[in-house]
């Protein structure tokens, strides 16, 4: 369902890590600019540390990141440092397959072992002292630069469409969607292994997460998958889940020894990511009740009983706490509660009382700013073919896939 009439372009994104480019915007203003990994090129710099003449806590550095997501990367240096992953902040996740900029904080680094920390496809860099560590949200924008590959149209006619989307969503908006990457990557279960915590069952929540599959996994990871949903033997599971599903791994690690300690285990995540779960399945009831308004025919309009943040209708993303809208709009909302089978209170989840969420809103309208068509030209990687670079800005928690999904007209 699309909340835009002009022409998609077609095409496909993310061909390239190179193609989706994100910088993060700080609440002052300055931007992350990403330098480092454009040219091919994935080997970090030395980080360069200024002195703490003030004996300052935090260091604050840009970590600029190819094809890697932000706990691999704290990982990655918390594991280099020899300290907990809870001296690192960050204000948001990033795409993993992208090049992203982003400010990070460290608290009290081991600065000699931090000026010799090197790790291919993470450059930390720019660093400064503060007394401020960088929280989740602690951003004001996010800044994309992306290229649409594989289109089949002539010069023109990119332009002509292109042009028209970008007119149509300065003037309107587009539905703000939760893209994609909110829901897992190539099998689309985070929502649905969040919707089993909210129903209470922490053991089927767990499997499924270990045991999904999608027809384009690799045949190695796939098999194991389902060998371990046929017998439930975790000890075997250990032996076939390849070594790059680090976190598959960790929590078939803690049920070799707890084998019906399904909570524990999944307790064995970072926290950050283990919110994520229910968190996913909140933004699928959002897209939900966006998707129901629009299938009435309001589109992006507010209705009688919205509630309104900056003049723009909201929708809950769910929780005990939550106040849903009245009239027409309460109505759309309860509806997609009750089809789901669900009252608020479920929301606070007893067994694992960390993955409960008051609930908040959201605005149902986005709107990029700055948006342009930067570039068009000969696809060298696909013969005949043209691709089409477009940038614009987002505010902090949306997503830029929702945007090039109107203009491409694709899913």
């Amino acid at each position: 369902m699309y909340s835009t009439k002009c022409k998609g372009i077609g095409g496909q994104l993310k061909r390239r890590y190179t193609d989706f480019i994100v910088e993060e915007i700080e609440p002052n203003g300055r931007v992350c600019e990403v330098k480092r990994f454009l040219g091919g090129d994935f080997e970090p710099g030395n980080v360069e540390v200024p002195e703490n003449t003030e004996n300052m806590e935090q260091l604050r550095v840009d970590m600029e990141k190819i094809n890697k997501d932000i706990n691999f990367c704290v990982t990655k240096i918390t594991r280099f440092l020899q300290c907990s992953k809870k001296r690192v902040g960050y204000a948001g996740m990033k795409d993993k397959r992208a090049v992203t900029c982003q400010r990070i904080s460290i608290f009290d680094p081991d600065l000699e072992r931090l000026k010799v920390f090197r790790s291919k496809g993470i450059d930390l860099r720019n660093a400064e002292w503060s007394n401020e560590r960088v929280e989740i949200g602690g951003l004001k924008e996010n800044k994309f630069r992306i290229t649409v590959r594989d289109l089949d149209l002539d010069e023109k006619e990119l332009r002509k469409r292109i042009g028209n989307c970008i007119k149509e969503i300065n003037e309107n908006g587009t539905a703000n969607f939760f893209g994609e990457q909110r829901f897992g990557g190539i099998r689309k279960v985070t929502h649905l292994v969040g919707r089993e915590f909210i129903n209470g069952d922490p053991e089927k929540a767990v499997m499924l997460y270990l045991t999904a599959t999608a027809p384009q996994e690799e045949d190695e990871i796939k098999e194991a998958r389902i060998e371990l949903a046929k017998t439930q033997n975790f000890s075997e599971a250990s032996k076939k889940f390849p070594v790059k599903f680090r976190y598959e791994r960790t929590l078939i690690h803690h049920l070799c020894k707890y084998p019906k300690d399904f909570v524990g285990a999944f307790r064995q995540l970072p926290r950050s990511l283990a919110y994520l779960f229910t968190h996913a399945y909140q933004s699928y009831l959002f897209n939900e009740i966006i998707s129901e308004r629009m299938r009435l025919g309001w589109d992006l309009k507010e209705v009688t009983g919205d509630i309104l943040m900056n003049n723009v209708p909201t929708a809950p993303l769910y929780g005990f706490e939550s106040k849903l809208a009245e009239d027409e709009a309460g109505e759309v909302e309860k509806r997609v509660l009750e089809k789901e089978g669900r009252s608020l209170s479920d929301f606070k989840i007893k067994e694992m009382p960390e993955l409960s969420s008051k609930g908040a809103r959201k605005e149902i309208v986005l709107k990029p700013q700055n948006m342009k068509l930067e570039e068009i030209g000969e696809d060298e990687f696909y013969e005949g073919k043209k691709f089409a670079v477009v940038s614009f800005t987002l505010s902090k928690g949306n997503y830029a896939t929702t945007v090039m999904r109107e203009m491409m007209k694709v899913d």
